[in-house]
């Protein structure tokens, strides 16, 4: 742990994923409010770059490419009072290791991990999400009780008109052991459509097939699956009264942007961390299985081959838990 005492140049790594680079806002802006005179930059991949590319809080954002390690390790190279890398694995340790004297990296809970997917020995204490994980790495920082951060550009007006009652479906997660059936979110599309509500279909390039076969079998659906056009995806995603979602970075995106949550977890569990941040949201488990969690980021197949996990998770149950938390809005 390092004490913030009077930086003037600040540097945040996180070269990956979408949901990890949204989780970090939080943080960027309490160190923005502890040293409101100090210019922080950020690095990151370019596909992830949306994510933070509009962040005002933002001085400079660095793209990071593995083809261009050494080039950027020297861009970088004594230029910062500094580093606060949220990524720590080899790569941004060695990117790093020059950029400034005083360097924090964020400790990665391992070995409880390990322990909790390996022998289901639970050694976390309660549920901490990321962003206050994060900040642990930090003295004396303290987030305030906002959620996440994403800042779509006005231009950027979205596709949906705002006089619908809006449900969004999230399908897609890169891991299989973290997406919810198919046929299910087919099923639950359909209760809704029954209900009188507007379905809309969110998802990235990855996405586009599971989308279509969705949107074909739900009358009167809109899919919006697009070419990982992360901003146009969110600004849509407002308009909605609710998302259902797995485990995913869209989970991430819709708490980013305020949208009130149900999420279904699969193989992972909340103790993990991942969870919706500072957003109204419901996650539903199958707690009943001495199998999960089987993985901390997911699985391309279920370990025990009934994926119950998922599968005994019915789209009913889904339904009506959706009906509540809407009704409680």
């Amino acid at each position: 742990m390092i004490h913030l005492k009077t930086p003037e140049n600040i540097l945040v790594v996180r070269l990956s994923s979408l949901g990890d680079i949204l989780l970090t806002t939080p943080v960027i802006r309490a160190i923005k409010q502890k040293h409101p005179n100090a210019t922080i930059d950020f690095i990151t991949k370019k596909e992830f770059a949306d994510a933070i590319k509009f962040n005002p809080k933002i001085n400079q954002l660095f793209i990071y490419n593995k083809n261009k390690h050494s080039e950027i390790k020297e861009q970088i190279n004594s230029k910062y009072d500094l580093v606060i890398d949220l990524q720590n694995n080899l790569r941004s340790r060695n990117l790093t290791s020059n950029a400034a004297e005083r360097i924090v990296r964020f400790t990665k809970p391992t070995f409880k991990k390990y322990m909790l997917i390996k022998f289901k020995i639970n050694l976390f204490s309660g549920i901490i999400p990321i962003p206050h994980r994060y900040s642990a790495s930090i003295e004396n920082l303290l987030l305030d009780n906002k959620g996440l951060d994403l800042f779509i550009p006005e231009q950027i007006k979205g596709t949906l008109v705002s006089s619908k009652s809006y449900i969004g479906l999230c399908p897609g997660s890169k891991h299989f052991t973290k997406r919810w059936p198919e046929n299910y979110f087919i099923e639950l599309g359909k209760l809704f459509i029954e209900k009188g509500f507007s379905v809309v279909i969110f998802g990235g390039a990855d996405d586009r097939i599971i989308g279509s076969k969705i949107s074909e079998a739900i009358p009167e659906s809109i899919n919006l699956c697009n070419d990982n056009n992360l901003l146009l995806t969110a600004r849509d995603m407002k308009k909605c009264q609710l998302i259902i979602c797995n485990d995913s970075g869209l989970m991430h995106t819709a708490s980013a942007v305020n949208v009130p949550l149900l999420t279904i977890f699969g193989s992972s569990v909340k103790e993990f961390g991942f969870i919706p941040y500072n957003v109204k949201n419901v996650i539903l488990e199958n707690k009943s299985l001495s199998c999960r969690p089987c993985s901390h980021i997911g699985l391309a197949r279920c370990p025990k081959y009934h994926f119950k996990c998922m599968n005994e998770v019915k789209p009913q149950k889904v339904f009506e838990e959706a009906l509540i938390l809407i009704n409680a809005l």
